[in-house]
C-alpha cells in the first residue's frame, strides 16, 4: 500500500458514503460514492492475480496440443486398422449375401449389389468403432 493514495471516509447529503483522495498537500484531489470506488477496485486485478491467471491459461493450452497431436496419431493408426479389417469383412459378407441371392438372379449382378450393401453396412460400423477408439485413447492421453 505504499505507493496507493489514502482514501478518507466521508458522507454526502444525502447519507451516501463517499471516498476522498487527497493529494501531497492534503487538498481533496478527487472524490466518489463508495460504490463507484468500490465497483472500479473490484475491476482491476492485482499483479498477483494477473501471474496466477496467466499461468493457469498456459498450461491447457499445453495440455491441449498433447491431446491434438495424440488425437491424429490415434485417427492415422485407427484408419489403417480399419481399412484393412474392412476389406476381410467385406470379402467374407459379399460372399455369404451372393450365395443366398444366387438363386433368383445372375452371379455378377447378385455380387455387385451385396458388395456395395455390406460396404455401407461396415463403413458405419467402423467410422462408430473409429470413433470410440479415438476417444478413450485421448482421455488415456490427456491423463
Amino acid at each position: 500500500m505504499a505507493g496507493r493514495a489514502r482514501r478518507t471516509t466521508l458522507r454526502s447529503r444525502a447519507g451516501k458514503k463517499l471516498y476522498a483522495v487527497r493529494d501531497k498537500g492534503g487538498k481533496f484531489k478527487d472524490i466518489q460514492t463508495y460504490e463507484r470506488a468500490h465497483r472500479a477496485d473490484l475491476k482491476k486485478k492485482s499483479a498477483a492475480e494477473k501471474a496466477a491467471a496467466a499461468k493457469a491459461s498456459a498450461k491447457p493450452a499445453a495440455k491441449k496440443a498433447t491431446k491434438k497431436t495424440a488425437k491424429k496419431v490415434v485417427k492415422k493408426v485407427a484408419k489403417k486398422v480399419v481399412k484393412k479389417v474392412a476389406k476381410k469383412v467385406v470379402k467374407k459378407a459379399t460372399k455369404k449375401v451372393a450365395k443366398k441371392s444366387l438363386k433368383r438372379a445372375p452371379k455378377k449382378v447378385v455380387k455387385k449389389t451385396a458388395k456395395k450393401a455390406v460396404k455401407k453396412v461396415v463403413r458405419k460400423a467402423t467410422k462408430k468403432a473409429a470413433k470410440k477408439a479415438v476417444k478413450r485413447t485421448a482421455k488415456r492421453a490427456a491423463k
